[in-house]
């Protein structure tokens, strides 16, 4: 391990990543963000240094391009560790897409993996997924929880990503895998947030698009489900939250003594709320009504999942400190934001 306090940060222009880097930079790291910028724009990056008062170092290319990444480690040989978020992430798309997501979120992975063997950098972050669960049998799910076949391909990368740095750990890395369940939310002081390209992949930013008129409607898939309202069960987690279970998970490996070490942690609230009560729960913070429509089920949708999240709480002193009501209240405010609506 170096003792370095400069890291690496994948798909930092993100909406996850950029928020760690707020967090990291925080904490008094100093995150190098890497991003292809095929799913995001500079809007995150432009607004990182507006919170943290500092610049951002920003290189853009390709995870998946050795050459590009070898350069990175070259002209950064401080780095001490690397945090994992490039990676294509919707569940429908990578249904209709699995090869794209196959080749993407794999590749960059092992690519990633080979130029840090080459850099001797051994601590990695990856931005695993509650997905490798599948539909677990016991809910709230905990670690120990057998992964079922995945309910979709991007699930699957991320069952996949969990084998290759178990199998990579054994050779000499030092990993920390973070099993989010569903990120939302804006950080509070309205600078960055989730600004997705083209037509959402997340629940949450139809939801405030739509609110903001750029939708006409959000479909709700299926109301038939076992459970209590029909409608899909999550956990949903406040960004920022997750943003500083990142830091905490590079100082906890920082602090470890192991050579070669595999932790995955769940990160979520441990709360179950169905796709219909966070709606009502964004009507009512918001003070407005929604348009939608219920639709039939849509493939690679479990049923519910949330989580067991004590083991992060005992390993590294992490918990979810924000509410729902405060994550929705952050998006909203960010949507109107970004849309010029006062």
């Amino acid at each position: 391990m170096k003792d370095s306090k400069k890291i690496l940060v994948t798909g930092g222009a993100g909406f996850i990543g950029a928020h760690t880097a707020v967090e990291l930079i925080a904490a008094g790291f100093n995150p190098v963000i890497v991003d292809n910028l095929s799913a995001s724009d500079h809007t995150l990056l432009n607004g990182i240094p507006k919170i943290t008062g500092r610049p951002i170092e920003f290189i853009e290319g390709d995870c998946t391009d050795p050459v590009f990444i070898g350069n990175v480690f070259r002209q950064h040989s401080d780095i001490s560790a690397v945090m994992h978020f490039a990676a294509f992430k919707s569940v429908g798309e990578s249904v209709t897409q699995p090869l794209k997501y196959y080749r993407n979120n794999i590749d960059s992975l092992v690519t990633m993996l080979e130029c840090m063997k080459a850099s001797q950098v051994t601590d990695f972050i990856f931005s695993s997924s509650c997905t490798v669960y599948g539909q677990p049998d016991l809910i709230p799910v905990d670690e120990q929880a057998p992964f079922k076949y995945a309910e979709s391909p991007y699930g699957a990368t991320k069952q996949m990503g969990e084998r290759i740095l178990n199998d990579a750990a054994a050779s000499g890395f030092r990993v920390v895998s973070l099993r989010y369940f569903n990120p939302i939310g804006a950080h509070p002081g309205n600078e960055i947030g989730e600004i997705p390209i083209g037509t959402p992949n997340n629940l949450v930013p139809y939801i405030t698009q739509t609110a903001a008129g750029i939708r006409n409607s959000l479909t709700v898939f299926g109301n038939d489900y076992p459970t209590p309202d029909g409608s899909c069960l999550r956990d949903f987690i406040h960004v920022v939250d997750v943003a500083r279970a990142h830091v905490k998970a590079v100082e906890y490996l920082s602090a470890r003594k192991e050579e070669k070490l595999f932790e995955p942690f769940n990160l979520g609230t441990g709360i179950g709320v169905s796709v219909l009560e966070l709606i009502r729960t964004f009507e009512s913070v918001n003070n407005l009504k929604l348009n939608y429509t219920i639709g039939p089920r849509r493939p690679g949708d479990v049923v519910q999942v949330y989580a067991n999240a004590e083991k992060i709480q005992r390993a590294m002193n992490w918990k979810a400190t924000f509410s729902i009501a405060e994550a929705l209240q952050h998006a909203w405010a960010w949507q109107k934001k970004i849309s010029g609506i006062k």
